[in-house]
C-alpha cells in the first residue's frame, strides 16, 4: 500500500486516538499526539506547559502563581514568545518536519489544514454520539457522570475554536476531511478498516 501520512480530528471520547496508533501499529509507522508538545518544547525553548493541548487558559499564569507552581517558565520566557500563534508556528514546523520523514499518524494540532497541499495526506476526522463518547470517556476518568458530561463539552468546545482560530474552518465540517467516520458504529477496528479502504482506493485511483 502506498504510503500516506494519516491526520486524524477527534471528538473526546469517540476513541480517534485509539484508532490513530491501531493504525500506526497495523501500518508499521510512527504515532503522534503529544509528542508533538515536547518536541516543541525542547526545539523552541519554551516550557511545555504553554503547549499543553486543551487546558491553555488566559489565565495560565496568574494560576502558576497563586497555586504555588513553577513559575520559572515564565522568567525567560517574553510575551511575543508566548502568544497563541507563535506556540502554534512552532507545532507546525514539528508537524511539517515529521510528515517530510515519512508516513506517519498525527492526532490533533490541526495537522490536516498545516499539511494542506499535499497529495500524501488522509485527513480523517472521528466521531460518535453523546451516548457512545460519555462510556468511553467514563473508562478513563474518575469523575461522575456529570462532571465527564461537562468535561467532554469542554475539551469539544476548545478544539472547535482552536480551529477555527488557526484555519478559519469549522472543525466539525465534514469539507475539510477526506473521511469523517462514527466509530460508534463502526467501533474502532471497523473505523481503521474503513481508512486501510480509503487508503487503497486512493492508491488506485492514482494509478488510473
Amino acid at each position: 500500500m502506498k504510503p500516506f501520512i494519516i491526520t486524524i480530528e477527534r471528538q473526546y471520547g469517540s476513541g480517534g486516538k485509539t484508532v490513530g496508533k491501531m493504525l500506526a501499529k497495523k501500518l508499521n509507522i510512527p504515532f503522534y499526539n503529544h509528542e508533538i508538545v515536547s518536541m516543541a518544547s525542547e526545539e523552541s525553548g519554551i516550557n511545555a506547559v504553554y503547549f499543553s493541548d486543551e487546558r491553555l487558559k488566559p489565565s495560565l499564569i496568574e494560576r502558576l502563581r497563586t497555586r504555588g507552581g513553577d513559575t520559572s517558565v515564565l522568567n525567560d520566557s517574553r510575551e511575543r514568545y508566548l502568544t497563541d500563534d507563535a506556540l502554534f508556528e512552532h507545532q507546525t514546523k514539528v508537524i511539517r518536519r515529521l510528515a517530510n520523514e515519512g508516513p506517519c499518524v498525527i492526532v490533533g494540532r490541526c495537522a490536516d489544514f498545516v499539511l494542506k497541499g499535499r497529495k500524501d495526506v488522509v485527513r480523517v476526522f472521528v466521531h460518535a454520539d453523546d451516548d457512545f463518547c460519555l462510556e468511553q470517556a467514563m473508562l478513563v476518568n474518575s469523575l461522575s457522570v456529570s462532571q465527564v458530561k461537562k468535561k467532554i463539552a469542554e475539551v469539544d468546545e476548545y478544539h472547535a475554536k482552536y480551529y477555527k482560530y488557526h484555519t478559519g474552518k469549522d472543525w466539525y465540517d465534514a469539507r475539510n476531511y477526506d473521511l469523517s467516520l462514527n466509530s460508534g458504529v463502526l467501533g474502532f477496528e471497523g473505523t481503521m478498516n474503513e481508512i486501510l479502504n480509503y487508503m487503497q482506493v486512493r492508491e488506485q485511483a492514482a494509478q488510473e
